[in-house]
């Protein structure tokens, strides 16, 4: 499989989550045969759901799409290193491989802050790889919580919030 292909696919769904005014991040899934099979991205602000995270979108695509609550023999691309109830997900999914793009130092669960996909206490290990396109999907979070920022000191006098 062509990595940074399925990744790019990834960053249009963040795109998309940008679109939105949510957190661009987004994520697809593949079959063995390379075939896209789910995608997602994030929209919990809009949907008023704690769950629709890319990753999540993307399984229950897959999922619905293969009939199946097991995605085995799948890969899972992302543009961010999953959260920990994201790497829940994938591990109950039995996802064979995870691809992300850059790390997550403040929620990732899969190299960051936890390693749930190679924890021996868990009944299913997945591959991770991580680093795909890592500038673009690094990049793509720091526009959009740089432009976040700027509005709010736009909507702001002396320190002061307005409104």
């Amino acid at each position: 499989m062509d990595d940074e292909h399925y990744m790019m696919l990834a960053l249009d769904e963040a795109k998309k989550a940008e679109k939105h005014d949510e957190v661009p991040v987004g994520a697809i899934v593949v079959d063995q045969a390379g075939k896209v099979i789910g995608q997602g991205y994030n929209c919990p602000i809009s949907e008023k759901d704690p769950t629709s995270h890319a990753e999540i979108k993307a399984i229950r695509s897959a999922c619905r799409f293969m009939n199946n609550y097991r995605l085995p023999r799948t890969t899972l691309y992302v543009t961010i290193e999953p959260c920990i109830m994201c790497m829940g997900a994938i591990i109950h999914a039995r996802i064979q491989r995870l691809v992300f793009g850059a790390l997550d130092p403040k929620w990732g669960a899969a190299a960051s802050l936890y390693q749930m996909g190679s924890d021996a206490r868990l009944n299913h290990h997945l591959e991770i790889v991580q680093g795909i396109c890592e500038e673009q999907t690094r990049q793509i979070i720091k526009s959009f919580f740089e432009e976040k920022r700027r509005n709010r000191d736009k909507h702001s006098c002396c320190g002061n919030p307005v409104g």
